[in-house]
C-alpha cells in the first residue's frame, strides 16, 4: 500500500476528480499550517463535507477506479447484493443525489448476466408508479455496467424487521398492500418481480414501501437442477422449487403473489414462513413449503381476516390463490380500512365483502360437527355451546372410532370434524391427516385444536384452505368463527354483538 504525503495525497485527490483544486487550498488553509498531516487534511476536509470517509478509504488503499459513474460521484456504499454494490452518488452539476447499481465484478464477463442485469434495467426504465424504484439510466460501461436508480431515504424492509421482530397489523398490511399494487402495475407492463424478498423492499421515510429489483432472478430453465441449482440467488431457486411443485409454468405471476404472502406472514410474526437453509438442493424440495406452520397457530390472536388473507395468498394450489395482484390488493385495502375505524376484522367472511348477520341460534342449523376430544369436561362444553348455536354435535374419545363412521356410513356423518390433540397428541395428528388423505374425507373441512408446545403437530399437520389450525387454549368466538369460515354460504357473516368470553 502506498504511504501518501500531504502533498501526494492533495494530488492524488484532485486527479481521481474527487476534489477541486481551489477546494483543496481552501482546506489547507483551515489546516493553519504548512507543517500540517494527512491526517489533519482529512479531518478538514470530512468536516467541510467535500470527501466521504468511503472515498478517502479507497484512495489510502491506492484504488484507481470507482469513484465516479459517468456523470454521478459516488458518495458511499449502501447495499452489496449477489449481482451488484449499490452505492449513493451525486450528479456533479446538478447535484441531484441517485443511488447507482454496479453489476459486481465476477459478473461482467459472464454474458448471460451482464445481458440479463441490461435488459432487466431496461425494461425498468418503463416503470414509474409510486411504490417501484424509478430507474432513470441504464450504462453499458465495458470497465462496470451500471444502472442509475431512485435514492430513497430510509431503510430495507430487512432491517426494519431486524430491529423491530415485526409489525403491527395496520402497518404490516399497508407495507404489503405497497408492493401488490407495485406487482399489479409492473404486470400491466408485462413485467414480474422474480426476486421478492424483505431485502427488496425500501421503506421511505415517509413509510411508503417502494419495490426494487424487478426480474433480476429468473432462470432460464428451471426443469435442469444443475443450473438451478447453480444460480447465484437463492430466491430464484424458490421460485423455481414452488412452480415445480405446483405444477405452474415458469413466470406464473401468481408466484410473486406467493412470495408476497410469505412477506406478509414474516413482517406480522417476526418468523421467516420457509424455512431457511443455505442447501441448494434443500431449496428445490417442495416439502419446504408444505411445513409452514399455519399463521394462525403462530398468532393465535390475529384477526381472522388477516389470517384468511394471507392463507389464501400463500395457497400452495396456485388455482385457489389469489389471481392477480390487484385483487390481493383489493383485500388488503379493505381490511386496512376496516381495522382503522375500529372494527377488529374477525369475520370469517371479510374477504367475501358481505355485512350480513346471522342469528345466534340459527348459525349451525342443518349442519353437523363431529368432536374428537378424550377429555369429559371438554366434550361436554363444547357439546353445550355448539348447540346453542343451533350444530348437531357428535362426540368421539377415540379418533379410530369416529373415522371409521365415515367408511361405513353412505352419507358422511358431519359436516366438519375438529380434532383436540392436547390430550390426544399424535393420535390426533395420525387422524388428522388420515382425513386429510382419504378420497372419501380429504374434501370435508377439519380443524385441528394444538397446543403450541406440540411443534410435532403444528409442523407434521396436512393443511389446507378447508383444514384449519387453532391453537389452545380457545375462546368459543374463534371455535364459532372458524367453523362459520368453513361451513357458512357466502351471504352469512360472524354475528353482532357477541361477548361470549368462555373457554373450551
Amino acid at each position: 500500500m502506498q504511504e501518501f504525503t500531504p502533498n501526494t495525497l492533495s494530488e492524488r485527490l484532485v486527479e481521481l476528480g474527487i476534489v477541486e483544486r481551489i477546494q483543496l487550498e481552501q482546506a489547507w488553509s483551515d489546516v493553519g499550517s504548512s507543517e500540517g498531516t494527512c491526517e489533519d487534511l482529512i479531518r478538514v476536509l470530512l468536516r467541510r463535507e467535500l470527501v466521504t470517509n468511503f472515498q478517502i478509504d479507497r484512495v489510502l488503499k491506492n484504488e484507481r477506479m470507482g469513484y465516479f459513474y459517468g456523470h454521478y460521484k459516488v458518495l458511499y456504499l449502501i447495499g452489496v447484493g449477489t449481482f451488484a454494490r449499490v452505492y449513493r452518488a451525486v450528479h456533479r452539476d446538478s447535484g441531484r443525489v441517485v443511488a447507482v447499481k454496479v453489476l459486481r465484478r465476477r459478473f461482467r464477463e459472464q454474458q448471460v448476466e451482464l445481458d440479463q442485469f441490461l435488459r432487466e434495467g431496461r425494461m425498468g426504465l418503463k416503470l414509474k408508479h409510486p411504490n417501484i424504484v424509478q430507474i432513470y439510466e441504464v450504462n453499458n460501461d465495458p470497465r462496470a455496467p451500471y444502472l442509475v436508480m431512485e435514492f430513497v431515504e430510509g431503510q430495507t424492509l430487512r432491517e426494519m424487521i431486524r430491529i423491530r421482530k415485526s409489525l403491527d397489523t395496520i402497518t404490516a398490511l399497508k407495507l404489503t398492500a405497497d408492493v401488490a399494487a407495485a406487482l399489479a402495475y409492473a404486470l400491466s407492463q408485462g413485467i414480474t418481480h422474480r426476486d421478492l424478498k424483505l431485502s427488496n423492499i425500501l421503506i421511505g421515510s415517509s413509510g411508503r414501501a417502494k419495490l426494487v429489483d424487478f426480474g433480476l432472478a429468473s432462470i432460464s430453465d428451471t426443469s435442469n437442477d444443475a443450473k438451478v441449482i447453480d444460480s447465484p440467488n437463492a430466491r430464484a431457486i424458490d421460485y423455481a422449487a414452488l412452480e415445480r411443485g405446483t405444477g405452474v409454468r415458469k413466470d406464473d405471476p401468481r408466484s410473486d403473489i406467493y412470495f408476497l404472502g410469505c412477506i406478509l406472514y414474516h413482517i406480522l410474526s417476526g418468523n421467516a414462513a420457509l424455512t431457511e437453509t443455505r442447501d441448494r438442493l434443500q431449496r428445490l424440495n417442495i416439502s419446504r413449503f408444505r411445513e409452514i406452520p399455519p399463521l394462525g397457530a403462530v398468532m393465535p390472536d390475529l384477526p381472522q381476516g388477516v389470517l384468511a388473507i394471507t392463507a389464501k395468498a400463500m395457497d400452495l394450489d396456485a388455482d385457489k390463490r389469489y389471481q392477480t395482484a390487484d385483487e390481493f390488493n383489493g383485500d388488503l385495502r379493505a381490511a386496512i380500512e376496516r381495522l382503522e375505524k375500529g372494527d377488529s376484522l374477525q369475520d370469517p367472511n371479510l374477504i367475501r365483502g358481505n355485512g350480513q348477520t346471522v342469528v345466534e341460534s340459527q348459525e349451525g342449523r342443518n349442519k353437523t360437527v363431529m368432536v374428537i376430544e378424550s377429555r369429559a369436561e371438554l366434550q361436554d362444553l363444547m357439546r353445550e355451546k355448539l348447540k346453542s348455536r343451533g350444530y348437531r354435535v357428535l362426540v368421539f374419545s377415540n379418533p379410530e372410532r369416529a373415522l371409521q363412521r365415515f367408511d361405513n356410513d353412505e352419507v358422511a356423518p358431519a359436516d366438519c370434524v375438529i380434532f383436540s390433540a392436547p390430550d390426544l397428541g399424535n393420535d390426533a395428528l395420525e387422524a388428522f391427516n388420515q382425513f386429510a388423505s382419504n378420497e372419501r374425507t380429504k374434501d370435508i373441512p377439519a380443524i385441528m385444536l394444538v397446543d403450541r408446545k406440540q411443534q410435532f403437530i403444528i409442523r407434521g399437520a396436512m393443511m389446507a384452505p378447508h383444514r384449519l389450525m387453532l391453537a389452545m387454549p380457545l375462546k368459543v368466538r374463534e371455535l364459532r368463527i372458524a367453523l362459520l369460515k368453513l361451513l357458512s354460504s357466502k351471504s352469512m357473516a360472524i354475528p353482532d354483538g357477541e361477548n361470549e368470553a368462555g373457554e373450551s
